[in-house]
């Protein structure tokens, strides 16, 4: 009998430490480096589309990198640019760019550290043999 006893302790301890790990919010630098993945996936789609206006192809390109202190100036100058607001696609894209953009500079300003400020590497594609994890 306490054999199982514990065994059903064990257990129950086990899947309350399980829901716990999932249920824990995502932090500052997750939720940045998922958001930046997802803009630049989104980008990079609506580059590829044959059925978007012919205006996408004048937009700055949009290859982020949150460890790149550029990436500020990257996300200020996409947001303000004036083509394609006829476009829902780079309208959607404008306004995740613009959440991006308030997260790293409000919530997240003393939790990230930037490794370079190399401007010219938000100019290329990421290559995923280099992108950060």
């Amino acid at each position: 009998k306490l054999p199982t006893m514990k065994m059903l302790l064990l257990l129950t301890a086990l899947l309350s430490a399980a829901l716990l790990a999932r249920a824990a919010p995502p932090t500052c630098y997750s939720r940045v480096l998922s958001l930046s993945k997802e803009i630049t996936e989104s980008f990079k789609e609506l580059q590829t589309s044959k059925t978007v206006d012919s205006c996408v192809e004048t937009l700055p390109r949009l290859y982020l990198d949150i460890h790149n202190y550029c990436v500020l100036a990257k996300l200020r100058d996409f947001v303000a640019y004036p083509g394609c607001d006829r476009v829902a696609e780079v309208n959607e894209l404008k306004e995740k760019a613009r959440s991006l953009y308030t997260i790293l500079i409000s919530y997240c300003r003393r939790d990230l550290v930037f490794l370079t400020d190399d401007c010219n590497a938000l100019e290329i594609p990421i290559s995923p043999s280099i992108e950060h994890s």
